[in-house]
C-alpha cells in the first residue's frame, strides 16, 4: 500500500511525472517502453526471476561486505524474497523504474543493464520492493488508471495485455524479513502454481551458489542449502566442486555497452563436479550453460562449469564478440590449466574435450583455445613421472613394441594412451611404415617383408590402413609409396604406356598388396584409377605446354571403347580440332552432330578434327552429337556445370535425392527451340529427363518460341482458352507436333493447356490479358480465369501482396471496366440493381476481392424492400420442392416472403426503385416473385 505518513525517501513523485509527461508528448514512447518490457518478460528474462533477483542479492552482499544470504516464502499468497546487503536507495529505485538503466557500477556486480528486475513480471503484475530505507511499489492496475486520462498512451493500452508495469513508481511502507535488508514481495498472477515456484528457487539454488561467490546461503520455504569450503574443494548444497580462478582488468574494450565500460576488472572460475557427474560424451551435461555468473544461454560441452564475466548481450543469453571476450576467454584458458595441473595425474585425461560438434559458437571457440593450450603446456603425465607437452611427446600403440622402441630409440613417450584431441604423435605400424620410406632394398626382400606382415591383417585393429603406405618397388625401379597407387602386372591384359601409372615389379608382387589396395591392370581399373584421371585433366596444360598428348588420347579412346563408357572427369580430355588447337571433348563436337544445326551462326563448340571423327569412344568421353544427359544418383549440391544450377537448387524446396539433366541447354539458339524441343522428344534419355527436375526448370524460364517464354503461347489443341492466350506461331505446325508426340513436351515446358497459374508472374500475366479489351473471352471463360487466379492464392502459389492491383478488370458482359466503379459479385442479388458491366465474378469471392482490391457487392449495395408482402413455407411452394429433390438438398426450413411485384429502394450506390426477382430482409430472410431465385440465393449463401 502507499506508505500512509506521506515519505516519500526516493522521489517516486518526480519519476512518475517525468514518465507521464514523456508519455503524453510522445505516445510511441509509451508503446517503446511497453513492448520493450514485453520482449523482457516473454523473452530472456520470462523463466529467470529466481536467478535475477538472487544475482541482484549478491551484488548487495558485495556492496555492503556481508556474506549474501537469501530466504524465499509464501506468505498471504505472496511469493517473497529477502536478502541481505546494500539497502535500496534512490539511484536504484530510479533504475528499477527504467528498462536500460543499471545503478550498478561494481566492476564486479553481476546486474549490469537494469533489465533483470523485469524477470518478475512473469509471476507478478504489482512487485514491491521494501527495504531497510523504504519501498517502493509497482502495479500494473495503477498504471492503468494513471494513463487513462492520456489518449495515446490510452487507444495504445486497449490493444494490449497490460501497461508497462516497472516504469511507474510509487512509494510504499513495509519493512523486510527479520534478519534481511531488503524484501522483493509478489502476488502471483492467477494460475501460476507457488508450490512449483518454490520448487523451482529449489532447483536453482545450489547453481546459483556455485556461480555467485557472494552468496552463502540460500533457504526456501524453510529449507536452507550453503556453500563452504573444505581446504582446496569447494562444498555447495552437498557437492564438492574442484576451483580454478583467475582475474585480471581490461584495457577498456568497444564491445561493451556504455552501462559496463567502467566495470574492466574480470574474472573467469572453472567448476569441475567431483562427484563423477561427466556424461559418456565426457561433457558436464546436456544442458551445461556458460555462467556470466549465471547461467545463460551459451550451451557448453566442456568437462567442468564456467563461470566468467564475459560481456553479454542485453538478453544474457549470448556472448558478444569482440576483444573485451577475447580477453576473458584467454583467462578462462589459464585458468584451465591451473584446473587440469591441481587435477591427479591419473584424473587429468578425463578434463581434454572430446571431439564432437560445438553446442554453440562460443562453445566451439573456447573448446579449440582449451585445447590448443592443453597441446603445447607441460601437463601430459610421462612413463618416467615427468610431464610432457602434448605437441611434442609420443605414445607407442604397437603390441610387443620392445625392439622397436630399442631399435628407434623413441624418448618422451607418454605414461597411457592420451586423448586424441591432442593430437600426440602415435607411434604404431603406419609410424613403422614412415621408417621404411627411406630404406633401400631389393624387391625380393619387400615380397618378405608383405609375406611377414600378411598374418597380422585383420588381427591388429587398423593394421590394414596403417599399411596402406607401405613402399612398393616398381618394374621402372622407382618405388611408390602406397599399394592403392599400384597397379599389379599379373593378370593384366595388356600394357598400356600411360604417365603417372605405378607398375609393381614383378619379384615384389604379393596377395597382401591387393588387400591394401593395388588393383589389377584391366581396362576399367585403368579408367578408374586416379592417376589416369588425373593424367585427362591435366591433357590440355600440357597440350598448351607442347606437350604430344595423342598418344594419350589413343590410349584414353581404346580403353573407353573396350568397357563402353567413361567414369566422370574424362570430358577434360585433349583432342585435336578441326582448326589444329586442341579442346576438351566435351566442348567438341561431331561434325555431324544432331546438335550443330541448333547453335547458331556462331556455335560455342568446336568440331573434332575429321580423322578423329569415327572412333566410337568420342561421344562417352564427352564429344556432343545430341543433348547429353548428366545422372547422379546422390546429387550432393548445384556442382554440375549446368546453366543456372545453383538458382535451380536454392528454389528447391529440399535438395533433390536424384538428379537426371539435360546439358548445354543455353547452347540453343532462340530461334531453334522448336527443333530443339522436337530433339529432345526423340531421345529415350532427354524425354526422361522432361519429366521433372532442372531441365523442366530451366527450359520453363530460358526456352524461347518465338521470342517468348512457353507460358506465354497455348497449345493448339488448348481451343477452350484461345480467347487469352495465342497459338505459338514458330515454325513446328499442329500437325507435325501431334505427329511427333511433342504435344506432351511443350505442355512439359510450359506451354499452356489451361489456365492453371503457377506463381506471381502467370498471375500478372493473366491479368493483363483479362483487362486487355483486343480480347474477347467469353463470361466462361473469364470466370474459369478468376477461378484459377483464386485457386493459385488459396493454394499458396501466389501472395496477392507480390502484385500491382490492376486498373481495368473483365465484368460479367465481357467489358473491360475501370476498378473505380468494379465490384466483385459475392451472391446473386445484387446483380438485380447493379449493371453487369460492373459486376466481376468467378471463384471465392473474398480472394478475388482481395486480389484485384475491389469491393464486393453485397457490402457496396443496400436497399429496403416495399411493401410487407406474405410469408410462405419453404415446403409448401410445389417448385421450391422439386428443384430441390432435383438438385438432391433439403427443403430449407422457415418461410419465403412473396411479393406479386417486388421492389426495393435502394440507397446505395445509388438511389433508387427497382423491381427486383429476389432480395435478403436482413435478418437472414428473403423477399421474392420467383421463390426459385431466392432458393438459388439462399442456396449461394
Amino acid at each position: 500500500m502507499t506508505d500512509p505518513s506521506g515519505a516519500d525517501p526516493f522521489g517516486t513523485d518526480a519519476l512518475r511525472a517525468a514518465v507521464l509527461d514523456a508519455w503524453a508528448s510522445s505516445p510511441t514512447r509509451f508503446r517503446e517502453d511497453a513492448n520493450a518490457e514485453e520482449d523482457l518478460r516473454l523473452g530472456g528474462y520470462a523463466d529467470a526471476w529466481f536467478v535475477e533477483l538472487a544475482q541482484n542479492a549478491a551484488d548487495a552482499a558485495r556492496a555492503a561486505g556481508v556474506p549474501g544470504r537469501i530466504a524465499v516464502s509464501l506468505v498471504d499468497g505472496e511469493l517473497r524474497v529477502a536478502n541481505t546487503g546494500a539497502p535500496l536507495d534512490a539511484a536504484g529505485v530510479a533504475a528499477l523504474a527504467s528498462l536500460r538503466a543499471s545503478a550498478k557500477r561494481d566492476a564486479d556486480a553481476v546486474g549490469r543493464f537494469g533489465v533483470g528486475f523485469a524477470a518478475v513480471l512473469a509471476v507478478t503484475d504489482a512487485p514491491r520492493v521494501v527495504s531497510t530505507t523504504g519501498g517502493v511499489a509497482f502495479s500494473a492496475s495503477r498504471t492503468a488508471d494513471a494513463v487513462a486520462d492520456l489518449p495515446g498512451a490510452a487507444a495504445e493500452l486497449a490493444r494490449r495485455d497490460e501497461p508497462p508495469v516497472l516504469r511507474l513508481v510509487w512509494a510504499v511502507d513495509g519493512t523486510p524479513e527479520a534478519g534481511f535488508d531488503t524484501e522483493v514481495r509478489m502476488p502471483l498472477r492467477p494460475g501460476l502454481d507457488p508450490a512449483a515456484l518454490l520448487a523451482r528457487a529449489r532447483a536453482d539454488a545450489p547453481d546459483l551458489l556455485l556461480a555467485l561467490p557472494d552468496l552463502h546461503e540460500v533457504a526456501v520455504d524453510g529449507e536452507v542449502l550453503r556453500r563452504s569450503s573444505d581446504g582446496p574443494e569447494t562444498v555447495v548444497a552437498g557437492r564438492r566442486w574442484r576451483l580454478a580462478r583467475r582475474s585480471g582488468r581490461l584495457d577498456a574494450p568497444a564491445d561493451r555497452a556504455a552501462e559496463q565500460r567502467g566495470r574492466l576488472d574480470w574474472s573467469a572460475t572453472w567448476a569441475l563436479p567431483l562427484d563423477g557427474a561427466l556424461g559418456e560424451d565426457g561433457a558436464l551435461g546436456e544442458d551445461e550453460v556458460l555462467h556470466a555468473p549465471t547461467a545463460t544461454g551459451e550451451r557448453l560441452g566442456l568437462p567442468a562449469r564456467l563461470v566468467a564475466t564475459v560481456p553479454m548481450e542485453p538478453d544474457r543469453r549470448r556472448a558478444r564478440t569482440g576483444p573485451g571476450t577475447d580477453a576473458v576467454l584467454a583467462g578462462a584458458v589459464d585458468a584451465y590449466l591451473d584446473l587440469v595441473r591441481a587435477t591427479p595425474p591419473a584424473e587429468r585425461a578425463a578434463l581434454v574435450p572430446v571431439p564432437g560438434f560445438p553446442r554453440s559458437v562460443l562453445d566451439g571457440r573456447l573448446r579449440e583455445l582449451v585445447v590448443d593450450a592443453l597441446r603445447t603446456t607441460a601437463w601430459l603425465p610421462g612413463a618416467d613421472g615427468s610431464e610432457l607437452v602434448p605437441a611434442r611427446a609420443r605414445w607407442l600403440d604397437l603390441p610387443g613394441s620392445e625392439e622397436v622402441v630399442a631399435l628407434l630409440g623413441f624418448a618422451d613417450l607418454a605414461a597411457a594412451p592420451p586423448p586424441a584431441a591432442l593430437e600426440v604423435e602415435r607411434l604404431s605400424p603406419a609410424g613403422l611404415v614412415e621408417r621404411l620410406g627411406g630404406v633401400s632394398r631389393p624387391p625380393s626382400w619387400w615380397r618378405g617383408l608383405y609375406a611377414a606382415l600378411a598374418p597380422l591383417v585383420g588381427v591388429v585393429p587398423g593394421l590394414a590402413d596403417d599399411l596402406r603406405a607401405l613402399p612398393v618397388p616398381l618394374a621402372d625401379g622407382r618405388v611408390a609409396h602406397g599399394p592403392p597407387t599400384v597397379l599389379l602386372p599379373a593378370g593384366a591384359e595388356f600394357a598400356v604406356p600411360l604417365p603417372g601409372l605405378h607398375l609393381a615389379h614383378p619379384d615384389a608382387v604379393h596377395p597382401l598388396l591387393v588387400r591394401l589396395g593395388a588393383q589389377e591392370a584391366d581396362a576399367r581399373a585403368l579408367l578408374e584409377h586416379p592417376a589416369l584421371l588425373a593424367a585427362v585433366e591435366g591433357s590440355l596444360d600440357d597440350a598448351d605446354a607442347g606437350l604430344d598428348v595423342r598418344p594419350l588420347a589413343e590410349a584414353v579412346l581404346a580403353l573407353v571403347e573396350r568397357v563402353g563408357s567413361a567414369p566422370d572427369g574424362y570430358g577434360a580430355l585433349a583432342l585435336p580440332a578441326d582448326d589444329g588447337l586442341p579442346a576438351r571433348a566435351d566442348e567438341l563436337m561431331l561434325p555431324d552432330a544432331a546438335l550443330a544445326p541448333l547453335l547458331g551462326d556462331d556455335p560455342p563448340l568446336g568440331v573434332v578434327d575429321a580423322p578423329w571423327a569415327d572412333r566410337a569412344a568420342l561421344v562417352a568421353v564427352g564429344v556432343v552429337d545430341g543433348f547429353a544427359v548428366v545422372v547422379d544418383e546422390e546429387p550432393t549440391g548445384p556442382d554440375h556445370d549446368l546453366d543456372d544450377e545453383e538458382r535451380w537448387w536454392d528454389a528447391q524446396p529440399e535438395p533433390p535425392r536424384r538428379l537426371v539433366a539435360v546439358r548445354d541447354l543455353d547452347l540453343v539458339a532462340d530461334g531453334a527451340w522448336p527443333a530443339a524441343l522436337a530433339l529432345l522428344a526423340a531421345g529415350r534419355e532427354t524425354r526422361e529427363a522432361l519429366r521433372e527436375g532442372y531441365t523442366l526448370w530451366w527450359l520453363a524460364r530460358h526456352a524461347r518460341l518465338d521470342g517468348r517464354r512457353p507460358d506465354h503461347w497455348r497449345l493448339p489443341t488448348a481451343t477452350t482458352i484461345a480467347a487469352l492466350y495465342d497459338p505459338c506461331a514458330a515454325t513446328v505446325a499442329p500437325a507435325t507436333i501431334a505427329a511427333h508426340g511433342l504435344e506432351d513436351v511443350w505442355r512439359a515446358v510450359g506451354v499452356r493447356a489451361d489456365l492453371t497459374v503457377a506463381d506471381a508472374r502467370g498471375a500478372a500475366d493473366l491479368l493483363d490479358r483479362l483487362a486487355d479489351p483486343a480480347r474477347h473471352p467469353d463470361v466462361a471463360l473469364v470466370a474459369e480465369a478468376h477461378i484459377a487466379l483464386t485457386d493459385a492464392v488459396a493454394a499458396g502459389r501466389v501472395d496477392p501482396a507480390d502484385l500491382d492491383a490492376p486498373e481495368r478488370v473483365r465484368a460479367l458482359d465481357g467489358s473491360v471496366v475501370s476498378v473505380d466503379v468494379a465490384v466483385v459479385l459475392d451472391a446473386p442479388w445484387p446483380a438485380s440493381v447493379l449493371p453487369a458491366g460492373e459486376l466481376v465474378a468467378g471463384g471465392d469471392p473474398g480472394l478475388l476481392a482481395d486480389l484485384l482490391d475491389l469491393p464486393l457487392a453485397t457490402d457496396v449495395v443496400a436497399g429496403a424492400v416495399e411493401g410487407t408482402g406474405s410469408a410462405v413455407p419453404w415446403t409448401d411452394v410445389a417448385e421450391v420442392v422439386v428443384a430441390c429433390h432435383t438438385l438432391g438438398v433439403a427443403v430449407p426450413e422457415g418461410s419465403v416472403i412473396r411479393h406479386d411485384e417486388l421492389r426495393v429502394d435502394v440507397t446505395r450506390p445509388v438511389t433508387g426503385r427497382f423491381r427486383v426477382p429476389v432480395w435478403p430482409d436482413g435478418a437472414g430472410g428473403w423477399h421474392a416473385e420467383d421463390p426459385l431465385r431466392a432458393l438459388l440465393a439462399l442456396l449461394a449463401e
